[in-house]
């Protein structure tokens, strides 16, 4: 019996490295929410959609991964781009926005432009997290630190953008402009992608030149959703 308790204990310190950094995130944002806390209830189901999207991943990455050789070779820098745009990012965005959607659109708790960012930052983080549980456990804690710092923050980086426009599209759909709510739920994707897409490549391709264009890209990237999320929290308004 006492055999097992550092396995055990191993297990939590694996599981709390790859989790943490989001349940901070989600704090954060939740407490910048200050006209109307969302029920913890919506929030959870929320993590849940989260790690529904990243399981539906898995399985549309794999179907895309194996038809993508047949159009470009893998020896060129445009599979990398590809596989980064085409791929990843349009199907993990693409499930997170779908459950984002079919939990939250209809529900009577999203009655604030900035609850949209705290729907698709939820939806994310809980993407993010199971996403980590995966590479802790597959590659060990050396990769928990670095994946904190870009891997995590970037999730969350691309649905604050998701966020604000869902938010807006939100508002548009309550006043009756259809047109307006669809062309700001097609920009809160492709925003998502976009940016996804970028922070993929250029990890992927892995050159100096793109090493570097990585973390400027990463870095005015935080500072720019940081600084999002404080002005829309600020000039919340109901929908």
């Amino acid at each position: 019996m006492f055999f097992f308790v550092p396995a055990i204990n191993l297990l939590i310190i694996y599981v709390l490295a790859a989790i943490l950094p989001a349940i901070f995130l989600m704090r954060y944002v939740y407490r910048q929410d200050s006209i109307e806390k969302e029920p913890p209830q919506l929030l959870l189901s929320l993590i849940l959609m989260g790690i529904l999207a990243a399981l539906a991943s898995i399985v549309l990455e794999l179907i895309g991964e194996s038809v993508l050789p047949q159009l470009v070779s893998t020896e060129s820098r445009v599979y990398v781009i590809a596989l980064a745009f085409g791929v990843v990012a349009v199907v993990e965005e693409g499930t997170k926005f779908f459950f984002l959607y079919r939990r939250t659109w209809h529900d009577p708790n999203f009655n604030y432009r900035f609850d949209g960012i705290v729907y698709a930052v939820f939806t994310s983080l809980g993407f993010a997290a199971f996403e980590n549980v995966k590479y802790v456990f597959h590659y060990g804690l050396g990769v928990a630190a670095p994946r904190a710092l870009l891997a995590i923050p970037g999730h969350m980086g691309f649905a604050v953008f998701m966020g604000y426009f869902y938010g807006r599209a939100k508002l548009w759909h309550d006043v009756g402009n259809e047109g307006r709510a669809l062309a700001d739920l097609v920009l809160g994707y492709l925003s998502a992608v976009f940016l996804h897409g970028f922070y993929d490549s250029c990890a992927m391709i892995s050159t100096t030149t793109s090493t570097i264009v990585f973390l400027v890209f990463v870095a005015v990237m935080y500072l720019t959703v940081f600084r999002l999320i404080r002005r829309e929290a600020r000039n919340d308004t109901p929908v």
